[in-house]
């Protein structure tokens, strides 16, 4: 008689899941989430300060950043070739990465600064400060044109 090995183990997943539950998991989704750009963000009062690690990055051209709103969006590519060597075993990201950063508020779209330096994308943000002045709508009178 053939014992099938893995036949016990959808129930011994849930069993897991449902000790640990969602909470624990949660904790975890930072390692998970994309480990091949690690990152800080830092918050002053109406500034926001995200730090990337991308070791390896040749030109700063080789990345793109994209804001929307609440949304940072970093996209590049890390090149590490050497010249006459073949990887035998990779433990450094290479390749193209993206990163979808939610931001805890909206942030200006024309007052961000981006630096590199020692192994870090710097990227400075400002809040956008709701403007409370009330604005006068004017009303086109269409009787007036022809």
């Amino acid at each position: 008689m053939k014992m099938d090995q893995f036949k016990n183990m959808t129930d011994w997943r849930k069993q897991w899941d449902h000790f640990f539950g969602d909470e624990f998991w949660n904790g975890f989704a930072p390692f998970f989430d994309n480990p091949h750009s690690q990152l800080n963000i830092y918050q002053g009062e109406n500034e926001i300060l995200v730090v990337l690690s991308l070791p390896g990055l040749i030109k700063v051209e080789d990345v793109d950043i994209y804001v929307n709103h609440q949304t940072l969006e970093v996209k590049g590519k890390i090149n590490l070739n050497f010249k006459d060597f073949e990887i035998i075993q990779e433990g450094i990201f290479q390749g193209k990465f993206e990163r979808e950063i939610q931001l805890p508020y909206t942030v200006k779209e024309d007052r961000i600064k981006a630096s590199y330096k020692r192994g870090l994308l710097l990227i400075h943000l400002h809040k956008q400060i709701p403007d409370d002045t009330r604005k006068k709508i004017d009303v086109l009178d269409r009787d007036k044109q022809k």
